[in-house]
C-alpha cells in the first residue's frame, strides 16, 4: 500500500470515528465535503455489529452507496454482509433510518442512470476505481422500510 493510500485510510477511519462519537453531529460532510452516511449492519460470520462510513447519492427515496473498495480486485466485506442480511440501518447526520439493501450491477436497468449520480458526488473517483479492476463495481440501493 502506498504512503498516500495509507494516509487516506487513516483519514477515513478518523472521519468515521468522529461521526460515530458525535452521534452524527459532526461528520455528515467532514471529509472532502462528500455527503456521508453511517451504514449499521451485522457481520454475516461473526454476528457482531459493524459500522462503515460511506459516501452516498440520492435517487428519489433511495440512498445509493458504491462497493468500490478503492478499485481492489475484491469487493468490500460490507457488501457480503448486506447480501447475507439486507435489512440494515443507516444514519445520515443524526437521523437513523431502517433500510433494505440491494446490490445492483451493470446489467441492472437503473445502473447506467445511477452511475453518474454516485460518481459525481465522489468527484469522479468511482470511474477511476472501475478502471483499476475487472470486477463490476456494485451500486447498492438502500431503500427506507416502512
Amino acid at each position: 500500500m502506498s504512503r498516500s493510500t495509507e494516509l487516506f485510510v487513516v483519514a477515513l477511519k478518523a472521519h468515521q470515528w468522529i461521526y460515530q462519537r458525535t452521534n452524527g453531529l459532526i461528520g455528515h460532510r467532514l471529509l472532502f465535503g462528500n455527503p456521508t452516511l453511517l451504514l449499521h449492519m451485522t457481520g454475516r460470520k461473526s454476528g457482531q455489529p459493524r459500522t462503515t462510513a460511506l459516501t452516498y447519492a440520492r435517487d428519489g427515496d433511495a440512498y445509493l452507496v458504491v462497493a468500490s473498495n478503492g478499485g481492489s480486485p475484491r469487493p468490500p466485506a460490507w457488501l457480503a454482509n448486506l447480501k447475507a442480511i439486507p435489512d440494515v440501518e443507516i444514519q445520515v447526520g443524526r437521523r437513523r433510518t431502517p433500510v433494505t439493501a440491494r446490490a445492483t450491477y451493470p446489467d441492472d436497468t437503473e445502473y447506467a442512470r445511477r452511475w453518474p449520480l454516485v460518481d459525481g458526488v465522489n468527484k469522479g473517483r468511482y470511474t477511476e476505481y472501475q478502471r483499476k479492476t475487472s470486477r463490476p463495481i456494485a451500486i447498492v440501493e438502500l431503500t427506507p422500510r416502512g
